[in-house]
């Protein structure tokens, strides 16, 4: 099975391309999703957060207080460090049990959606990498449109990550995400058409295709 990664950067509209696959019958993988289900209560990612950071990170149902833990982790690199040393290990093997299930019932090709894919390396497991592209002040408008964000909020919010035009050098496949979410949903289409009628070696510092 060919594994396709899919990212972008914040307000840029990969989850909404993400809902496109998913319509189209194409398989996406959450990395968000598998890192929710590894510490939902009662496993054991989740009890070695609680021996921890202690009880105060747990909520009244005994589920993750993660609001709590990102205001911890978010300040404080090495807690940062102790929290990914427990949830990335279950992420991985969430993530590999999925795949084995794709591929065992006769998928072809799926995508894993990760918003940090380059920034934690991903990209080198994947056989492509989809990038969905949106200009850096569509980025801010829509931040301060959907989150409420003032412009200084967003430009802070995406100072934090890697630039989405350096996402986009780096990408195999650039969708530009600047119309309606009917446009989008037309990219997903061909994008998917092209990565199912194959797929050529990924080559160094080839030019992307573009949609």
């Amino acid at each position: 099975m060919r594994l396709i990664g899919l990212t972008g950067g914040i307000a840029s509209g990969k989850s909404s391309f993400a809902e496109a696959l998913r319509r189209l019958g194409a398989p996406v993988i959450d990395a968000d999703q598998l890192a929710r289900d590894a510490v939902r209560p009662g496993t054991a990612a989740l009890e070695a957060i609680r021996s921890a950071f202690g009880d105060a990170m747990l909520g009244p149902g005994g589920e993750l207080d993660r609001r709590r833990m990102a205001a911890l982790v978010f300040r404080d690199a090495d807690a940062r460090s102790r929290l990914e040393a427990i949830v990335h290990p279950a992420v991985r093997q969430a993530f590999r049990e999925e795949t084995a299930r794709l591929a065992a019932d006769g998928q072809e090709i799926a995508f894993y959606d990760v918003p940090l894919l380059f920034e934690t390396g991903l990209d080198r497991d994947v056989d492509w990498v989809v990038v969905v592209y949106a200009p850096r002040e569509l980025q801010k408008a829509r931040l301060r449109e959907r989150d409420g964000m003032t412009g200084a909020e967003a430009e802070t919010r995406l100072a934090a990550q890697m630039s989405i035009e350096e996402k986009a050098r780096r990408a195999d496949v650039v969708v530009a995400n600047e119309g309606d979410l009917a446009s989008l949903r037309t990219k997903a289409a061909a994008v998917l058409a092209a990565l199912r009628s194959g797929l050529p070696p990924r080559l160094p510092n080839a030019a992307p295709a573009r949609y």
